[in-house]
């Protein structure tokens, strides 16, 4: 009967040591229309894992991360700057888009053109993909 008590006790300690595991899972972003992970330890041999939703519990299946993006259809730019701590490094215009690359409190990052950049925002016409540190990939 002892051992039936210790056993349902340490089965209950560790019940509560996953979910609380399972729900203190974050994502470095808010999730949009899609949460996309990128996994492996090189670009070049980076896996992209997309979900449209669940991307905290996904998280916990997943190894290797070495980056997060998501996409929104709008975005107020200076308030989402502002929730990470996020500073303008550079910009770049390109035909369709506008690329801010930021230094952000995010815990990606990758060095470009000599600075530390861990967040990457792309405005389009009809959305906006933020990723930290870069978005991997076409968008």
């Amino acid at each position: 009967m002892k051992f039936l008590k210790l056993f349902f006790i340490l089965l209950c300690a560790a019940v509560c040591a996953a979910a609380y595991a399972a729900f203190n899972t974050y994502t470095c972003f808010d999730e949009g229309e899609n949460y996309t992970f990128f996994c492996g330890d090189t670009s070049r041999e980076c896996d992209i894992i997309t979900v449209k939703g669940g991307a905290a519990l996904k998280r916990l299946t997943l190894r290797d991360i070495n980056g997060e993006s998501t996409t929104y259809g709008a975005l107020d730019l200076e308030n989402f700057l502002g929730k990470v701590n996020g500073k303008i490094e550079f910009t770049e215009k390109l035909s369709d888009s506008t690329n801010y690359y930021c230094s952000a409190n995010l815990p990606y990052s990758v060095e470009l053109y000599g600075k530390q950049i861990n967040l990457h925002i792309c405005v389009k016409e009809d959305s906006v993909t933020v990723a930290s540190p870069i978005i991997f990939g076409g968008y």
